[in-house]
Parts: C-alpha cells; sequence; structure tokens
C-alpha cells in the first residue's frame, strides 16, 4: 500500500466509508489493500478457508462473523494458504487464532481479537455477498484498505 488511509481520506472523503470498529492489527503486514471479497458467517470457517485456498489476485477477505468472539474463524493454517494464494489480507469481524503464527505472515490480519477454540466446519453462510459491519457495507470488488489508522471502502 502507497498512501496511509489518513491521506486517502483527505483526498477522497466522500467516495469513502470509514470503519469506526476497532480491530487489532494481528498479521506480518499491517498495512495492505485490494478489491474486497466476502463472506457472512457464524463460527463456521467452513467458507472462509474454501476461499482462501483459491487465488487471491491481491484481494481482501472481509468475514462478517457477526462479532462472535466464541470460536476462530481464522488460524495460522487458513493464514498460510492465504499468502500462497496471493491474498493481500482477511479483515475478521469476530475471533481469530494463532496469533503468534499470524503475525510472522506476510499477510494483513485485523480482526476483534483471538480465541483458541476453532470454530465448525459445516459450510454455513454466504459468500460473495454485502456484508455491513458497524453500519459500513463492504461489496465485493470494491476496494478496500488497511492500515494502522482503520480500514476504508469505496461507497
Amino acid at each position: 500500500m502507497t498512501i496511509a488511509t489518513a491521506d486517502l481520506y483527505d483526498e477522497r472523503g466522500d467516495d469513502l466509508d470509514s470503519l469506526s470498529l476497532q480491530l487489532l492489527d494481528l498479521g506480518g503486514r499491517v498495512a495492505f489493500d485490494g478489491p474486497a471479497r466476502t463472506v457472512r458467517c457464524h463460527r463456521d470457517n467452513a467458507l472462509v478457508k474454501q476461499v482462501l485456498a483459491t487465488p487471491g489476485d491481491g484481494a481482501v477477505l472481509v468475514v462478517d462473523g457477526g462479532g462472535s468472539l466464541e470460536s476462530a474463524l481464522v488460524g495460522d493454517l487458513i493464514a498460510a494458504s492465504a499468502v500462497e494464494n496471493g491474498w493481500a489480507g482477511v479483515i475478521v469481524h469476530g475471533a481469530i487464532r494463532d496469533r503468534a503464527a499470524l503475525a510472522s505472515l506476510p499477510l494483513g490480519v485485523k480482526a476483534l481479537g483471538s480465541n483458541p477454540r476453532k470454530s465448525a466446519k459445516d459450510g454455513v453462510g454466504e459468500v460473495d455477498v454485502p456484508v455491513t459491519i458497524a453500519g459500513v457495507v463492504f461489496t465485493p470488488g470494491r476496494h478496500v484498505w488497511a492500515d494502522a489508522d482503520g480500514v476504508l471502502v469505496e461507497r
């Protein structure tokens, strides 16, 4: 990422939404950007794993886990798969696990927190649908920028 989110907002504020939700930086890259892909799921990461195992082409996966911290939606194996497949980052409205391993990977990861408990693997949820997190709509294909200051998305 070549421009800070604060500078980008100064330039294009009317075209962008800013996520007010405070997420932790948990990956090896703090700044990342790319076109959005989305998954909506609750305590079931099968679709997250499936999507991140496909070519990312520099995209950012936005996972709407409903804000649940009861089980992790991304761990070290899924994050390593994302790196291998060329994803820029993952934004999780929920929990991750394997924080130390994720911090060592060249992947942007933002999430509410962590929990060592694994999630279900039933494949319940939706892929590439608009998801709303804290009043901000993430539409597949719209550009997302993330850094230490926060997250911006094209309207």
